[in-house]
């Protein structure tokens, strides 16, 4: 069964058209199986096992020969299915970092677009074609998300799994998502997973930025003020900018009881009201966390969002575009995903690092209410 996809996306147009070196560069890994198309089998040449005058050679800073360079021209042409018109231009080998091997990069011009340099590497025999793709393994995936001085939950920096959300204040997907997994999380794994949130509201949430400057003004001070914020803004996300807000304080009575549904519902939602509401939970908690409220209040005036930009600047960069996004140590995650799915993938990130995950997780039972005494035994 499908896993549901319930999250909150930016609205942003998809452009269809794409730079012309993507479009080649993903025809050609797949024309070549993901690595290497070979004419002969796999080469063991070296640069000293061919004769000079081979039509073949591939030798460094030497242009190819015309009848290698045509070779390589109908391979790229057939495989790429490049328009009528186009043009491949080749460069002179220069060296690589396999044995065996030079790089050559190849543009493609077509439509009167040109393409940046592809880079291939060419056998010293001129028999082998190949592409490859290089990746880092050498960082710590725990460690891939800039979440440092961060207010966390559950374990330290230190611990063997590292969670980091993207979170939407204003996101109801969010709310549902942080309301049900979160205590889950802390209660089952403790201080074996460090949890962190940095700020992503969505540019259709008209409410979400205030939001996070609000709570990120207090985190400066408070790291449980910030996260009891958190608690109450998402808890109350669909009560903030109406006249029938909940009480700050934490209780979830409506003002008018069943006499005010009628007003309630039609509460006008103001952004400025929004706004008030929320500065007046963060300066509430402020005063329960004892911090200093000259500074806090200058900071809630302010409203500078230098730090939520940041945040949302490193979801760029990983291509986030809807809330919430999580990462487990590292690996991506997307929507308000079954509790027991996140758990497998925590349990799975625990086995990488020889930590062995705790009993499956089984909420406590609500205890039954007394009977009350039947009239017999009295």
């Amino acid at each position: 069964m499908p896993l549901p996809l319930q999250r909150c996306f930016n609205g942003k147009i998809v452009r269809i058209s794409r730079p012309l070196v993507l479009v080649l560069c993903v025809t050609l890994l797949a024309s070549f199986n993901g690595y290497a198309q070979s004419s002969a089998g796999t080469s063991t040449a070296n640069h000293g096992s061919a004769e000079p005058s081979s039509p073949n050679q591939v030798s460094i800073g030497v242009p190819l020969s015309p009848a290698m360079t045509h070779r390589i021209q109908v391979l790229l042409r057939n495989r790429a299915e490049l328009p009528p018109g186009s043009t491949i231009a080749i460069s002179t080998p220069q060296p690589a970092t396999l044995p065996g091997y030079d790089t050559i990069t190849v543009t493609f011009t077509a439509e009167g677009k040109t393409s940046r340099p592809v880079s291939f590497l060419i056998s010293a025999d001129g028999k082998t074609l190949a592409q490859f793709i290089r990746y880092d393994l050498s960082a710590d995936p725990r460690t891939m998300i800039p979440s440092s001085g961060r207010p966390f939950r559950g374990g330290p920096a230190s611990a063997p799994v590292v969670l980091v959300n993207f979170d939407d204040l204003e996101c109801p997907f969010c709310a549902r998502f942080h309301d049900s997994l979160f205590p889950a999380i802390t209660q089952r794994y403790g201080d074996k997973v460090h949890i962190v949130y940095l700020d992503f509201p969505l540019d259709q949430h008209p409410w979400a930025m205030h939001a996070a400057v609000d709570a990120n003004c207090l985190a400066q001070q408070s790291p449980a003020g910030y996260w009891n914020v958190v608690d109450y803004v998402h808890k109350h996300h669909d009560e903030i900018g109406t006249a029938a807000a909940a009480d700050p304080s934490g209780s979830d009575a409506k003002a008018g009881g069943a006499a005010g549904t009628q007003q309630a519902e039609s509460a006008l939602r103001t952004l400025n009201r929004s706004f008030v509401q929320l500065d007046e939970v963060t300066h509430d908690q402020g005063v329960l966390q004892k911090v200093d409220m000259p500074r806090l209040d200058a900071c809630i005036k302010k409203q500078d969002t230098s730090t939520i930009d940041a945040e949302r600047q490193i979801g760029n960069n990983l291509n986030v575009e809807s809330t919430p996004t999580f990462y487990i140590n590292g690996a991506k995650y997307e929507g308000a995903l079954p509790t027991d799915y996140i758990f497998s993938q925590i349990d799975d990130a625990l086995r990488a690092q020889g930590v062995q995950p705790p009993p499956p997780y089984h909420p406590t039972p609500a205890t039954p209410a007394a009977a009350a005494p039947s009239a017999a035994n009295q």
